[in-house]
């Protein structure tokens, strides 16, 4: 009879365990460790979020039972209280780390000239009820934090992770992110800052962003649009020389404005040091920002990113940092068997079938039929 792993067995294949162990031992995340490994605890992490475990407790519950397919990936059962001091002490950084090199292999199959590249920014909050650390304060009994991402919309994977609370503003860490000279980068109004702008410009980047309201333009030429344009207009100018009143703007580069209309009526003012492309297509790229709206909705509906497991900064970082971890391994093993083109559907036959023997590539079949017969399991045994 012919032998399958588990279905988590295949999507754990796709992690770089090398990577992984490297990043243990750079962390000593298993220094004076006796009971749990560091590999078992991102198993039980991972299948935590892959099946929407509401606690630990149902974790531990599941990996009991199946202590023996655990065996096979490499990991053993876990106790409550033994994932959760492992949660709040080991570095998030093996995590966080694991996730950045995962994102090479994502993408490796999606190539583009470095013209193409496409990077939307942006953050979503997360609330941490009933959290009571002083680390998440935002306000009188409300606890919060952000996860900062760069996404590639046309490879449809994060490729940067940044946790902060949710009092930092979003253009801190995003001064901090690394930047792909010639990249397009589209964001909107919480990274206004005209000294990161400058520094996009100067590496050769295409940004695209929109402007306040407050922002007044000083227009050198005014262009016409193609006859039939939905657009409103398309200027060049140049922003305001100063920030504030004591401010020099660091970003003296003419700008240009093209203003789009919304459903309701209203004009967008978007901006862009473009001063080429057909203002349609500067206008389609601001659109582009809805698809990482719509992956936060993705793993906030489908992963546990909304229901948190500690109460430390420490356990917090790793469970968001997991789950784009998990994000992957179904993304990539999605492209890999190709059996549906959709994310979800392939999240939801992963949720039923986790730790049943079975291929990733007969997800969609039905289930073998058990045999009963001892004469019949014989001669399967006996063919080739």
């Amino acid at each position: 009879m012919r032998h399958h792993n588990s279905v988590l067995h295949g999507l754990l294949k796709h992690i770089p365990w090398r990577c992984f162990e490297e990043l243990v031992e750079e962390y000593g995340a298993n220094a004076r460790i006796r009971q749990l490994s560091t590999k078992s605890q991102l198993v039980a992490l991972l299948y935590g979020q892959l099946t929407g475990a509401a606690s630990l407790r149902e974790i531990v519950a599941a990996t009991q039972s199946h202590s023996s397919k655990l065996y096979h990936l490499g990991a053993r059962e876990v106790s409550r209280s033994t994932l959760a001091d492992a949660n709040a002490q080991r570095s998030h950084q093996v995590f966080s780390k694991l996730f950045s090199q995962m994102v090479g292999l994502a993408g490796r199959g999606f190539r583009h000239s470095t013209g193409d590249l496409v990077r939307l920014i942006d953050s979503t909050g997360v609330r941490l009820a009933g959290v009571a650390s002083e680390w998440a304060r935002f306000s009188n009994g409300v606890y919060g934090a952000k996860a900062h991402i760069v996404y590639d919309p046309d490879a449809a994977v994060p490729l940067y992770l940044e946790i902060t609370t949710a009092k930092v503003n979003d253009i801190t860490p995003a001064k901090a992110m690394p930047i792909e000279p010639g990249a397009t980068y589209v964001f909107d109004l919480g990274y206004y800052a005209y000294d990161w702008w400058a520094r996009l410009d100067e590496a050769g980047c295409r940004l695209v962003s929109r402007l306040k309201i407050t922002t007044a333009l000083t227009v050198v030429e005014h262009r016409t649009l193609p006859e039939g344009s939905p657009l409103v207009y398309d200027k060049v100018g140049f922003l305001p020389e100063r920030q504030r009143a004591n401010r020099h703007n660091p970003f003296q580069d003419p700008v240009r404005e093209i203003g789009v209309v919304l459903d309701d009526g209203k004009v967008l003012r978007v901006v862009t040091n473009d001063l080429d492309s057909p203002a349609q297509e500067i206008a389609d790229l601001y659109k582009r920002r809805w698809a990482i709206e719509l992956f936060f909705r993705w793993i906030k509906q489908t992963l546990r990113i909304r229901h948190f497991f500690g109460r430390s900064e420490n356990a917090v970082r790793i469970q968001i940092a997991v789950a784009l971890i998990a994000y992957l391994l179904l993304k990539l093993s999605k492209d890999a068997v190709k059996i549906t083109d959709s994310l979800l559907t392939f999240a939801r036959l992963v949720r039923a079938n986790l730790l049943h023997r079975r291929n990733l590539d007969e997800l969609l079949k039905p289930p073998p039929t058990p045999v009963t017969d001892p004469r019949q399991l014989c001669l399967d045994w006996e063919k080739p």
